[in-house]
C-alpha cells in the first residue's frame, strides 16, 4: 500500500504544470495586455510605457501553443524579458471579438486573422513603434514568428526585436543574429 502510495505522489509530481487556460481556452500570461483591440490605440499604450506592440495569435486546443507556455514562456527570464520590453495582446485564430486594425477596418479576430493570412497558431506578430498611414498590421510588422520555437530561439526573436536590429546595417539578419547567439551561449544550447 505505502508503494502505491508514493508511486501515485510521484506521478503527480512528475506530471507537466499545464499552463492557465482563459475561459476561451487560450493560455493566459501575466504580461498578456486585456485591451479593446483597437490597435492603434494598442500601439499608442505600447509607445507610452516604452514597450514594443506584439500580436500573439493562439487557438484552443493548439498543442504548440501549449508548448510555448509550458516549456518557452514558464522560464522566469524569458516571461520577465517580455513583461519589461512587450505590449502583448492575444488574439484568437477563430474569436469573434472585434479589432479594428491600423489603417480603420474593424473585423472579428478570425476575419483579421484571414486578411492578415494567419494560417497556423501559435503566431507571433511584431509591430514597429510607428505605422504609416494606411497600412495594415501584417504590412506594417517588421517581424513574425509562425510556429513554436525553443527557448532560444523565442528569446533571440523577442531581443532581436526589442533592440532592432532589423534596422541595423551590419547585414546582421535574424537568421545571422541567431547563429551567434546560439555560438556565445555558455550553456551550448542549439535550438
Amino acid at each position: 500500500m505505502k508503494h502505491w502510495i508514493f508511486g501515485g505522489l510521484l506521478a503527480l509530481i512528475a506530471a507537466p504544470v499545464l499552463a492557465e487556460l482563459g475561459d476561451d481556452g487560450l493560455h493566459k500570461q501575466p504580461w498578456m495586455r486585456e485591451t479593446f483591440k483597437d490597435l492603434r490605440e494598442d500601439l499608442d499604450e505600447a509607445n507610452a510605457e516604452g514597450k514594443r506592440l506584439v500580436l500573439f495569435f493562439e487557438q484552443a486546443g493548439c498543442i504548440y501553443c501549449r508548448k510555448m507556455h509550458e516549456e518557452v514562456f514558464s522560464d522566469p527570464g524569458i516571461s520577465d524579458y517580455i513583461d519589461q520590453n512587450f505590449f502583448v495582446v492575444q488574439m484568437n485564430l477563430y474569436g469573434d471579438v472585434e479589432v479594428t486594425d491600423f489603417d480603420g477596418e474593424s473585423l472579428s479576430e478570425k476575419r483579421m486573422a484571414r486578411k492578415w493570412n494567419v494560417m497556423f497558431t501559435p503566431n507571433i506578430v511584431f509591430l514597429p513603434q510607428e505605422v504609416p498611414e494606411g497600412k495594415t498590421a501584417a504590412q506594417a510588422a517588421v517581424a513574425v514568428m509562425p510556429g513554436a520555437f525553443g527557448k532560444g530561439t523565442s528569446l533571440d526573436m523577442f531581443t532581436w526585436v526589442a533592440e532592432e536590429r532589423y534596422n541595423l546595417d551590419n547585414g546582421e539578419d535574424f537568421q545571422r543574429y541567431h547563429a551567434r547567439m546560439i555560438q556565445e551561449r555558455s550553456n551550448g544550447s542549439f535550438d
